[in-house]
This record gives C-alpha cells, structure tokens and sequence, in this order.
C-alpha cells in the first residue's frame, strides 16, 4: 500500500488540464521566452530534500510521482513547455532514467511519474528537473534525494496497558494509558491507532494553489498517530475510548517506517463496566403531554475518578422528530430537567453524562408508552358485531383516554374526514345513517387543546 501518494482523482483531473490546454495553445519556441529551472519540488507530495544524507523515505511500488514548477521568462505567456525529470542512483550516477511531461502550463506543477522499475527498493536515489521549450533547455535543478523503502516493517507491534490490562473487566473513567513497541522492527519510527479496525491513511496530502502540495504530517495529529522515542523503540499514549463504550472495547494499532508503510494490524482488548447515570421521572407514570421533572444521577465510581460535568438527553419519539439537549451537572454530578412527553404512543429518553476528563459513558435508557386513540362505543352498531340495518340511523360516542382533547376527527369508510368539537368531559358523540347493508370501518382521532393530533383508531362493525 502506498500511503504518501496523492488521490487519483487529483492527478487525473491535473492530466486533464494539460490535454485541454495541449489543445488550444502550442508548445513555446525559445524565440517567445527563455526556460527557467523549475521551481517547488516535490515527490510523493513531500518537499524536495536537497541533503543527500537526509533524504526523503518513500514507497515507490506503483513508481514515483515528482513534480515542480516550470517557468519562462516571460511570465505573461501561456504557451506550454515541457518539463525533463532524470534520475540516478546514488551510488551510480551514470545510470540515469529520463521521463519528460510534455505540455506544462509555466507557473503550475507539473507531475510525472519515474518508473518502479528504475526504482528498485532499498536504494537513495537523486533526481532533478529542466524546462524545456522548443530547443532550449534550462539549467538542472539541484538534485532531491529520496530512499525508496517499498517493504513495510516486518512484526505487528506490542500493545500492553498500566491501567486496562487486557481481557480484564474494569471500572470505565479514566483515559486509557498505551505503551507501544516496534516488537524487535529497528524500521519502525512510529505508530498508527484507532478504536476501528480501517485505520486512516497515513501521508496524505491537500492541494493548494498552482497545484502545489500540501503534505499532511500524520505525526501531527496525536488523535491516531505517535512517533516512537527512537527507530525500533515505543510510545506511551493517553486515550480516551468512543463516546458511549462499554462492554469489549478494543484499540486496533500497526506499526510505521519512515516511508509510512504499515505492519499487520494487532488488537489490544479489554472490557468496561457500564457507567451510564440513573434517569428518575418525579413520578412514576409521567401523563402525556404534561411537565414532568427528571433527575439525573451519575455513576457511583465514575463519580469519584471524574466528576460529571454535564448529561446529552436525547428524546425520542415526541412531535417535531427526535431532540437532543445539554443539561449541566451541579457539583454533585446530579442534574434535574423538565421534560414534556408528547409522543403519541410513547416516548424515550437516551442519557449519557460526560465527566471533566472528558469521559463520555454509555447511555441509559428511560421509555414510556401511551394510548392515545380514543374509545369509541355504539348502542347499535357494536364494535366487531352487526346491527342496525340500511336507513337505521345509529349514534357513536368518542371518550380520550388522555387529558386536554379538544375534537375528534372521524372518516367511514374512507369518506371525506368530518371534525367534531368535544363537548362536556372531554367527549362527544356522532349520528351516522347507513345507506346500504356492508362491513364498514370508523377510523377516528382526537386532537388536543395544543394541536396534537392523536394516535388514530378503528372500530369495525357490520350493517344488517
């Protein structure tokens, strides 16, 4: 795997502006402008090293892409050039490889790719780049230096934890503390982790302007990556697990050279203790679409290793979608919200508090469910029975099940939905004149004083 090389769809879309440029200007003549030695070399989108006893280590299994900057002395011209690259081992530097870009916009890098085969692992090589337009070339750059080193480190690496010994279950709060060896690999110069199994990609890079790379050092970003202390030596890292873990939790690691080749991957696991906090409403059977406060508390032992600071409360199921809010924490690490459930038939809270040490525990869950949908009832045409007959007229009572119904909507049969106003306890009543003999079906649901439209129900009969 090569992990310094730029994304395909960056070279593709750079090749691509050569070709449409190629078509619409001609190659500069040395009458037009004098070439300039190109400038912002780059290979493998690291910088240029011009030290030939610090050279840059990259993997070279697919060859190398190096590139730089052709200009001409007329720097308002839009005529293109060609760029020269050439490279050599160090040892021998008489046995050169020549590949040439053609067709190079002046004043944007221009990529080319040197041959695996002329790179053979295991070597420092130096290479250096020209522009050419028409006849006339420029000076040689200075020579860059790079090793190729296409073999990745041998061993996985050692993982061992202080304060998590693997396979053992313990008590979640504190961050994890990591120690990391090369496992006997003198290549290995750092390390990769991550709490997935697909690590990130190391040695990446962005593109800036005039198409000039942006290495991005892995090392600088400690959430994944650590160098060892020497080549061949470890590291100790603090991590803390994903938001929410309990149960097997496992670190997944692998080991890496100064090219950025990676090991084989080891996992080091080891179990947590639930610390979720305790939910409480202020009473038992919270009612529907009522105030109702709830506490929270935190777990005993995260508590005393680091105190709570604040709980994520997520409702699930009420009107308008899903909601997340943050509650703060007192000094205790207890915390009290007022909440209003208004789910039609049911709603749920999801809590996870976080500590100052930025633990954050798995959530506990609280749920509720209701009956929203209203009773109907009929003296004459009773629900999954038969009565009545065509042109018998029938009256159907509505009663909630549930405070505050303000009206209730009802449809037979699919017919167009008719709203009537609840009267005196909350109920009301309909009269419904069958015109012909058949299995009908009532569909009704009431609506609440704050617009709630309830959970809808079915009362089946038939006309005799």
């Amino acid at each position: 795997m090569s992990f310094g090389a730029r994304s395909r769809t960056v070279l593709a879309s750079l090749g691509t502006l050569g070709l449409v440029l190629a078509a619409s200007v001609s190659p500069a003549s040395a009458a037009d402008a004098a070439p300039v030695t190109p400038t912002q070399l780059f290979n493998g989108d690291q910088s240029c090293s011009t030290d030939s006893d610090r050279p840059t280590y990259l993997w070279a299994g697919n060859g190398l892409t190096v590139e730089g900057i052709p200009e001409t002395t007329d720097t308002t011209s839009t005529s293109l050039v060609n760029v020269r690259y050439q490279v050599w081992p160090v040892t021998d530097p008489t046995h050169t490889t020549t590949v040439t870009r053609a067709y190079a916009l002046p004043g944007f890098e221009a990529t080319a790719n040197l041959p695996a085969d002329a790179l053979p692992d295991g070597q420092t090589y130096a290479w250096r780049a020209q522009t050419v337009a028409g006849d006339t070339a420029s000076d040689w750059s200075a020579p860059c230096y790079v090793a190729i080193d296409d073999t990745p480190p041998a061993n996985t690496p050692g993982v061992s934890s202080s304060n998590y010994p693997q396979g053992v279950r313990d008590q979640g709060g504190s961050p994890v503390e990591f120690t990391l060896n090369a496992n006997g690999d003198d290549d290995v110069t750092g390390f990769e982790y991550a709490w997935q199994q697909d690590l990130p990609i190391a040695g990446s890079a962005t593109i800036g302007d005039h198409g000039v790379p942006r290495f991005v050092d892995p090392y600088d970003d400690p959430r994944h990556f650590t160098r060892a202390d020497a080549p061949g030596g470890s590291a100790t890292i603090s991590l803390l697990p994903p938001s929410g873990s309990s149960g097997p939790t496992t670190l997944w690691v692998r080991s890496l050279d100064r090219a950025y080749n990676g090991s084989a991957i080891t996992g080091y696991s080891f179990l947590l203790d639930s610390t979720a906090p305790t939910v409480t409403p202020a009473v038992a059977s919270p009612a529907f679409d009522r105030p109702t406060r709830f506490t929270f508390r935190p777990d005993a032992g995260l508590q005393s290793t680091s105190s709570v600071v604040g709980y994520s409360v997520e409702t699930i199921g009420g009107q308008g979608g899903d909601k997340t809010i943050d509650v703060p924490a007192g000094p205790d690490g207890t915390a009290s919200v007022t909440l209003t459930l208004d789910g039609i038939y049911g709603e749920s809270l999801r809590v996870s508090s976080t500590s100052a040490n930025g633990w954050v525990t798995d959530a506990a869950f609280w749920g509720i469910s209701y009956d929203t949908t209203p009773t109907v009832a009929s003296d004459v045409y009773p629900e999954n029975g038969s009565g009545g007959g065509a042109g018998v007229p029938g009256s159907f009572t509505f009663t909630p099940k549930v405070k505050g119904v303000a009206s209730y909507t009802y449809s037979v049969n699919g017919d167009p939905e008719v709203t009537v106003a609840a009267g005196a306890h909350h109920t009301a009543s309909v009269d419904w004149t069958p015109a012909a003999a058949d299995d009908y079906d009532l569909t009704v649901h009431a609506t609440t004083c704050s617009g709630i439209s309830l959970a809808p129900y079915d009362y089946y009969f038939t006309v005799n």
